[in-house]
C-alpha cells in the first residue's frame, strides 16, 4: 500500500522536491479533511518566521497512485477534476504528490503539469 511506503520512507524534515518552485519540507502526520494526512511547510512570503503547512490525505495518495499505476501518469488535469478538495486547498499539492512520488523512486516530473511512472528497468539499472 503506497501510504505505507510513504510512512516508512517519507520521514519529518524530508525536503519534498519541486520542479518550478521552492522545496517544501514534510512536516509529520496529522489530519487533512477528517482523514490521516501528511503535512507539509511551505514558505510564507508575507510573514517568513511562520510557514504555512498543507496536507494531502492518505485517500488522496491512494487515488493518485492508482491512476498513475493504472495510465501510467498522473496529471493536474486529472488531480484538479478527481482530488476536488485536494486541488481546492492549494494547487501546489499536485507537484507535492508528484515530488513524494519521486522520492519514493516510482514517479519522475516529465513536463509542466505530468509526472509518469519509472519502470522497474529505470529504478534498477
Amino acid at each position: 500500500m503506497i501510504v505505507d511506503q510513504i510512512r516508512m520512507n517519507i520521514k519529518p524534515g524530508t525536503v519534498i522536491p519541486k520542479p518550478e518552485t521552492t522545496a517544501h519540507t514534510v512536516k509529520g502526520w496529522g489530519t487533512r479533511r477528517d482523514q490521516d494526512a501528511l503535512i507539509y511547510r511551505m514558505p510564507n512570503h508575507s510573514n517568513p518566521s511562520k510557514p504555512r503547512e498543507k496536507g494531502i490525505t492518505s485517500s488522496e495518495f491512494s487515488a493518485a497512485y492508482d491512476q498513475l499505476i493504472k495510465t501510467g501518469s498522473f496529471t493536474h488535469e486529472w488531480f484538479e477534476n478527481t482530488l476536488k478538495n485536494c486541488y481546492m486547498e492549494g494547487t501546489c499539492n499536485f507537484t507535492t504528490i508528484g515530488g513524494v512520488f519521486k522520492l519514493l523512486g516510482i514517479a519522475k516530473y516529465a513536463e509542466r503539469g505530468t509526472y509518469v511512472r519509472i519502470s522497474d528497468g529505470e529504478r534498477n539499472p
